[in-house]
Parts: C-alpha cells; structure tokens; sequence
C-alpha cells in the first residue's frame, strides 16, 4: 500500500547510497509528471498530450510518457514525490487511487513537497552552484506566496515567507482579471501591454501592496475577485467594461479610450512590480540573516519568473543569476522529484542546466520512417531533403513562414528551435500577418532566436541566455534587423544559441545569416493561440494547416502543400 510522508522522513526509507527511480507529478493547475533514473531526467506536461492549456488534473498521460521515454517498468519506481501538501483526505486517498491505476500496488512511498519547495529545488538543483539563494514569488501554493530559501551544499533552509493573502502574484492576476483577461494564464499580455506605457504618469499602486521586511503585505486586505473589485476603484475603470477593454485591446484600437485606460493601469502595475521586486532584493542583500557568500548567486523561480521585464531586475540586483526554464506550476513535478532525489543521495548530484540546452529537450521524439507513413497515410505532398538548413534558409529569406518539427519536444513554456514557427526577423508586415494568421493579440511581440556570435551586435548587455527567461534593450543595430520580433519598447526576449546546442536549428539560422546578413530568426511557439505547443505528428500536421504556414521541416521531411 501506498505510505505518505513528509520528505523530512524520507532517510528511514532507503540507504543514502542507493540509486533509485522517482516520479514526480504535480496534479494541480499545469499538472506533469518527471522521471528521475539513475541520472536521467524525463519530464512532460499533461497539456502537450490532453491538448487542453494549463490542464488541471492528475497527469496519467505524463506518468506514461515519462514511463516510456525512459523505458522504466512501473513496477521499477521507488519513490513517488508528490508536488504539494495534501490537507485533505478525499484528495490525497483520489491521488492514490490514480496512481494505483498506473504502477500497481507495490510497496511504494508517497512523499510529498511543500510548492514552495519544490519550486525552489526545481531552480536550485539545476543550477549547478552549491552556495547560493532561491527566490520564490507566484499567486500561492499550500497557503505561501512568496519564500526566500538559502541553498547550501544541497540542502533547502526556507527564512521568510508570504501568506496566501499578501500575494504580488495575485495583485498581478487581478490586474489581468480587471483587464478582461484570463487570470493565472494571460499574465504575459499584461506585460505586453505595460510596453506601451510612456511617461512616468501611473496610479501608484503602493498603498495596495508593497514590501516588508523579506516580504510582502496586502493592504488590500483580500485576493481574487475581492481584489479585482478594490483595484477597479483605486483606478476608476469601470469592471462592466472589462469584456469590452479586451476586445478593444486584441483588435488594436489604440484610438479608443479604454485603450489608453488599459495602458496605463498595465504600465502602472508593471512599474510598481519591478519597483517591489528592487526594493525586496535589497532587503534580501542587507539581511544578517542571510551571510554575504550566499549572496553573490541567486535562483528565481514560481509564476511572476515568467515576467521576464520584472526578471531584469534580478540580473541587476546579482552577480550570478539563474530563471528555472520551467518556472511556473508546470516544472513542481520535476522540482518534487529532485528534492527527493537531494535527500536521498549522498553524493549531492546537481545538474547544471544555465549553460545546456538539451537539459529542456526532454520529451518525445520520433522516428523518420514513422513520419513519413504519417504523410503517406494523410495525403502530404512532400521532399526528402538532403540539406535542409540551406532549403529552409532560402524559404525564410523569401518571406516564408516555416514550421520547425524536430528532435525531443521542449519542456517548458518556451519553443525553442524544436517545435517552432520561424521567419524572416527583420520584416514587420510579415509579423502583422503571421499574428493575424495564429490569432493573438497584435500588441503581443515575438521573440528572435540569436546566433552566439551577434549576441553583443543586436543587444545591450547581453548575456548568453538559452532559454528566454530574460528581457534586454536592442542596439541600434538590433531594432534594424529584429523589427520583427521587438516590442514597442525597445526591447526583445532572446534566445541565444550556439551550435552544440542545437545543430539542425543553429544551421538554419546561419545558412539564412550567409543569405541576408541578418544573424537571427523570428521564433514563435509551434501552435495556435490560446492551443499548447505540438507534441506529435499529427498535431503538427494539423496546426500547419489551420494556421496556413508556407512549409513544414518535419524530421528531413518539407512539406509545401497538403
């Protein structure tokens, strides 16, 4: 029978020395599961498999595809650790039932991991260092918003925390919410938009929420839908409206009235975040508690990571900085599975993932020849290509919009060279058209894959980041090149890649600089807005037909026409 404890007691368990096999899984909002064997990770979100954004549930595809990725018998795991505290019982006896479901009923532990924590060694286990802090900030998880933790030597010691109740996370989501956007999912539109504030001319949101200490208070005193109502009367906008602002903003009507409202309050709460975030790292900084060697390095993870403007300040506020790829509630599996992994093993194994690439291409891949009986079975007209970086770099330099399916499928919210849409960087008409054909927003920028070598031609104090975690100010040379995929600010959101990163994408991009000069290619999320990122064949197939892309590389496949 299944046994829950705390990871605390996990020692009593197994000998320190052993290896084992854990699965993680997280079955809340952005439910996944991850697969630890011997030094081997396998991770995926239930979202790429169900097809349904953000699913919330218990992730039984996840658990079977990290079973069959890493080719493990279920009655091979020793340990499942469980992202979060299951207070209630029908809850944690339902967890057991699905699990039971799946790998039987041996003599299996169940552990679970505070959120916080497991978010935490999510960041710090894949950082590499062993001395350095962990900073957490999201909406909440097991009643905590926002936590400081020291990293040291593998151990996790949490100093301060947040309640549920003086959550930045919510303040953001509410803003989101009162905007007439989805909360805890439209965050980044917010973002987005904040770009478009100009002047100093916000509502100073300071009397609603601000720093304590190595914290956080709420004097607004509520969360959620009571939150959403205070900010409406701070501001003045009119919460009848909110389905009417967000209509105004995705047609791009920048001449209407709730367009400007909706600027300004998004730039204000932008503006009051990164100021919060500043003046919370430099508590962090001045705190005795903390000694000066922990300080030189720092982990960011939890929701409000994905802000990559409010993640400048981290890079400002530290040396040495590291924002966990997968950093929202979809990486706590993974991050459940490490924290036990640390407790358990002796020899303190980290994993230094700043610098790696194919750290976060752990999903599935598939084999050529079952591709192509894919295309022969639904009709695609196709070539087998024997240069593919050269054929696909003429197509960009043509104006084409190319899907890239390729190798392991990316874990976390990003594409990154694998499963992606690319075109010609430097063209804003064929942005405004690839927007329109996907449906997103117009006032939404993408994101350009960089080559290595013109990191520092296109960007203002660059640093090689692999997995856009982080946003930087373009070089005049950079908004030349990139008007495609900057934002109105100035500013772009990176990948920087090197050939042993990711050879066949490194390849396209460079055969395309030989063509145009232009060192970079746009890169957007192989999907349809609001739909999550393919995983299979014939998700790809499909989305390259109702998005209306020129051409598809499928493995060493093109297809141009259906």
């Amino acid at each position: 029978m299944f046994k829950q404890r705390k990871v605390k007691d996990i020692y009593v368990v197994f000998h320190l020395s052993m290896m084992v096999t854990i699965l993680g899984i997280h079955d809340g909002h952005d439910a996944g599961a991850a697969l630890i064997k011997d030094d081997e990770i396998h991770a995926v979100n239930e979202e790429r498999l169900s097809r349904e954004k953000y699913h919330r549930g218990f992730p039984k595809r996840s658990i079977k595809e990290v079973l069959e990725l890493s080719s493990t018998d279920p009655a091979d795991i020793d340990l499942v650790a469980a992202a979060g505290i299951y207070r209630k019982k029908k809850r944690l006896l339902q967890l057991k039932k699905c699990i039971k479901e799946i790998i039987g009923e041996p003599e299996t532990e169940l552990l679970t991991v505070h959120h916080h924590l497991a978010h935490s060694a999510g960041a710090y286990f894949t950082s590499g260092w062993k001395k350095c802090l962990v900073l957490t900030i999201d909406a909440a998880g097991d009643g905590v918003s926002s936590a400081v933790f020291i990293g040291d030597d593998g151990e996790l010691k949490k100093i301060a925390e947040s309640s549920y109740l003086d959550s930045v996370g919510d303040f953001y989501a509410s803003i989101t919410e009162m905007l007439g956007f989805v909360p805890m999912r439209h965050e980044g539109k917010i973002m987005a938009l904040s770009g478009y504030h100009q002047g100093e001319d916000d509502f100073g949101f300071e009397d609603c929420i601000e720093v304590s200490g190595l914290g956080f208070k709420n004097h607004l005193e509520v969360t959620g839908s009571g939150s959403v109502k205070k900010l409406s009367e701070k501001t003045g906008f009119p919460l009848k409206r909110k389905k009417e602002c967000s209509n105004v903003l995705r047609s791009g009507k920048k001449d209407h009235e709730l367009w400007d409202t909706a600027v300004k309050i998004a730039g204000s709460a932008q503006h009051h975040l990164e100021n919060m975030l500043e003046e919370w790292c430099e508590n962090i900084k001045k705190s005795e508690m903390i000694q000066d060697e922990f300080k030189k390095r720092v982990c960011f993870v939890g929701g409000v990571a994905q802000n990559v403007k409010a993640n400048k300040v981290i890079k400002k506020e530290f040396p040495e900085y590291w924002i966990f790829p997968h950093m929202g509630d979809g990486g706590l599996a993974l991050g459940a599975a490490l924290q036990v992994k640390a407790r358990l093993d002796k020899r303190k194994i980290r994993w230094d993932w700043k610098s790696d690439l194919n750290s976060v291409l752990s999903g599935p891949k598939f084999l050529s020849k079952d591709i192509e009986s894919i295309l022969k079975e639904e009709g695609f007209v196709y070539e087998k290509l024997k240069d593919e970086p050269e054929k696909v770099a003429e197509l960009l330099e043509g104006g084409k919009f190319i899907g890239l399916f390729q190798g392991r499928m990316e874990y976390g919210p990003r594409a990154l060279g694998n499963r992606s849409i690319v075109m010609d960087p430097s063209s804003e008409e064929l942005r405004d058209e690839l927007n329109e054909r996907l449906g997103r927003e117009p006032f939404q920028p993408f994101s350009p894959t960089i080559l290595r070598s013109f990191m520092h031609t296109y960007l203002q104090e660059p640093d090689p980041n692999k997995f856009m975690t982080m946003s930087y100010h373009l070089t005049e040379r950079g908004e030349n090149d990139l008007k495609g995929a900057a934002h109105v600010d100035g500013t772009c959101r990176p990948q920087i890649i090197e050939r042993e990163d990711n050879e066949p994408y490194y390849d396209i991009i460079d055969s395309f600089k030989e063509r145009t000069q232009i060192g970079a290619v746009l890169n957007t999320s192989f999907n349809l807005h609001g739909e999550p990122i393919v995983c299979r064949p014939g998700e790809a197939l499909r989305s390259f037909n109702k998005i209306g892309l020129d051409s598809l590389l499928i493995e060493d496949f093109l297809i141009k026409e259906f």
